[in-house]
């Protein structure tokens, strides 16, 4: 019986020494020795006694040191087993936590390995921006464009750079400088035909204003240019480039960053980056007559304000300037000039109201010959005798008679063999050649002439800011009986133009005492010309006495005024421009209502400008001893 007690004794020793082993194993000997030191077991570990060794394990095992009921020899199997049961799940557990630590330490080498390199490319974007060698490449692309620079063009070559540069417009100039170079400088229209120079003036007026003491304008004044006719915008506001607009989050456009946080971000438009300074709006008149009104707003506020159903002033994440822009706008107090071709009827009265008006008057020939004399200097060029009139006798306006200039310079280098500039002369026979090319013909049709004809005179027509002579005629041939005249009149001149025709009849019998309808009258205006008002009424009379009397009629002279039916001539508009077109036929002397004589008494005496108040003095000034004529019987 000792003997096999001595025998399980032996069993159950070699046994525990193996859980402590394992367990060894599990924690490591020193990491084993600590733990069994905490649990107060280092002690019954390295006891001699069986039961004290198993309850020292019993605690590593279970890590409690509270255990303190040693176990007898009888229990110790049982308990034995338990504990194998225990290490064998954690050891189970240890290798599996092993493994895991072994892949987490794999992923997080890995992740550690990206992390370097996103590190490295955040320092390589740091120290040399965000090209890369793709990038790099296409900028030295540009960088080499550029440097690949044509010469000027021509034209922009020839542009005036002072104002003492712009020919013709004397009084336009210092009209519109007086206006913008003050303390109060004004809104301003500037009305005129195309290529008078409207635009470059309105470019060099700033300098001239920003050199005076006493202007607003800074030394940074901006000038914003902007063409009318480029002019879009988005009746619901998604976009205003003129006036500014609100990029709202949802909208293509909208930055990332405030997108994200819904936070809307306004736009600030042309008139904001004009703020002390200028803002130039060429062919003003072509803009939608809608975004013409919420300009006046901003004229008068001298502010834009934004709006938006996203913008929520109580949010944190919108910047301040968001919310300086909501709540109180942004700044555009700007001097506003615009430029327009059309006539000053065509443009808003509520826009005429609020800015003074400045008119350019169309170019002479003699304007277009110091144009064309300047521009061949800046050329380098010499202009052979006769070729700047030649050019003056197409065109009437600056930037098409440089162009010309330009083209026949082009050709005399293109006739040169040896392609040399210097001595460079355009004769007019490139001139000739240019214009032929063009398929030009001469600005002037109809010319004055020292002689005189009978039923011809020449009358004075507008179209736009431009006058031309009108050729009006009248043949008259006894009716086939008395009372049985007939007047033709050619349609296309207009209705208007008729009723001068019947208002002439009147005054024909009033002055006469004979019946208009004794005679066939055919009245013509040459090439068709829509006469646009009653201004031809007392040329058509003078032509149809002519052709009644024939009394032959001066063709060095030109008449304009309305006719009424008692003989009285009435005031008409555009003599300004009327008078310019007789310049330009080479008209010397022009006859003008008396109502009109204010409004051009200080006109140029390059043409005679003489008043008449009633027809029959207007007659009796032309046909002199003949006008007695008129209460004599008509030969047959």
């Amino acid at each position: 019986m000792l003997t096999h007690q001595t025998t399980d004794s032996n069993s159950l020793d070699r046994q525990v020494s193996a859980l402590f082993a394992v367990l060894a194993e599990i924690h490591g000997t020193d990491q084993l020795v600590l733990k069994a030191g905490k649990l107060d077991s280092l002690n019954l570990m390295r006891s001699e006694k069986l039961e004290e060794r198993v309850l020292a394990l019993e605690r590593i095992v279970h890590e409690d040191p509270t255990i303190d009921q040693a176990r007898s020899l009888d229990e110790i199997p049982d308990m034995l087993e338990d504990l194998e049961e225990h290490l064998a799940d954690l050891l189970a557990r240890r290798t599996l936590e092993e493994k895991l630590e072994k892949k987490i330490s794999a992923k997080m080498q890995e992740r550690h390995l990206e992390y370097l390199k996103e590190i490295r490319q955040q320092v390589l974007k740091e120290e040399g921006g965000p090209d890369n060698a793709q990038t790099l490449k296409k900028y030295a692309e540009l960088e080499m464009l550029e440097k690949k620079q044509l010469s000027r063009s021509t034209l922009e070559l020839m542009r005036p750079k002072a104002l003492e540069e712009v020919v013709g417009q004397e009084s336009a100039i210092s009209s519109l400088l007086a206006k913008v170079s003050s303390p109060f400088p004004q809104h301003i229209l500037l009305y005129g035909p195309p290529g008078v120079g409207k635009t470059t003036v309105a470019r060099l007026a700033l300098k001239y204003a920003q050199a005076k003491s006493y202007t607003p304008f800074g030394e940074d004044a901006p000038f914003i240019e902007v063409d009318g006719t480029t002019l879009r915008w988005d009746p619901r506001e998604v976009t205003n480039p003129l006036l500014g607009s609100v990029h709202d989050p949802i909208y293509q456009g909208a930055r990332r960053d405030l997108a994200d946080g819904a936070v809307p971000e306004p736009k600030l438009g042309l008139v904001t980056q004009a703020h002390g300074g200028v803002l130039f709006i060429d062919e003003i008149g072509e803009l939608d007559p809608i975004l013409q009104n919420k300009l006046l707003k901003v004229m008068e506020d001298k502010r834009v304000t934004f709006e938006s159903s996203y913008y929520d002033p109580d949010d944190p994440q919108i910047p301040k300037y968001i919310h300086k822009l909501f709540t109180e706008g942004a700044p555009a107090d700007f001097v506003l000039i615009g430029a327009t071709t059309r006539d000053p009827s065509e443009i808003s009265p509520a826009f005429r109201s609020r800015c003074a008006e400045v008119f350019f008057d169309p170019l002479t020939p003699q304007d277009i010959v110091a144009i064309v004399e300047s521009a061949a200097v800046r050329l380098g060029a010499k202009l052979e005798d006769g070729a700047a009139q030649m050019i003056s006798e197409y065109t009437i306006e600056g930037r098409q008679a440089a162009r010309l200039l330009a083209d026949a310079y082009n050709t005399a280098l293109y006739k040169r063999e040896e392609g040399d500039l210097t001595d460079l002369v355009i004769s007019t026979a490139d001139v000739q050649q240019v214009i032929q090319a063009a398929r030009l013909s001469p600005y002037v049709g109809v010319k004055a002439s020292p002689t005189k004809e009978v039923g011809r005179i020449l009358g004075l027509g507008v179209s736009g800011y431009v006058g031309s002579v009108l050729e009006i005629e009248a043949v008259a041939f006894p009716a086939s009986a008395p009372g049985k005249g007939a007047i033709r009149f050619n349609d296309t001149a207009g209705s208007m133009a008729k009723d001068s025709v019947a208002n002439a009849a009147a005054v024909f019998r009033s002055l006469t005492g004979r019946q208009l309808s004794d005679y066939d009258i055919h009245v013509n205006v040459v090439g068709g010309g829509n006469i646009d008002g009653p201004s031809a009424g007392v040329a058509i009379l003078a032509a149809i006495i002519s052709a009644v009397w024939q009394i032959p009629l001066p063709q060095d002279i030109a008449v304009t005024g309305e006719l009424s039916i008692r003989g009285n001539v009435k005031p008409v508009g555009g003599l300004h421009p009327k008078i310019y077109g007789a310049r330009q036929a080479g008209v010397k002397k022009v006859f003008v209502p008396q109502d009109n004589w204010d409004e051009i008494s200080e006109q140029s005496t390059v043409v005679e400008i003489v008043p008449i108040k009633t027809a029959a003095q207007f007659l009796e000034a032309i046909l002199g001893s003949s006008f007695d004529r008129l209460q004599l019987p008509v030969a047959n």
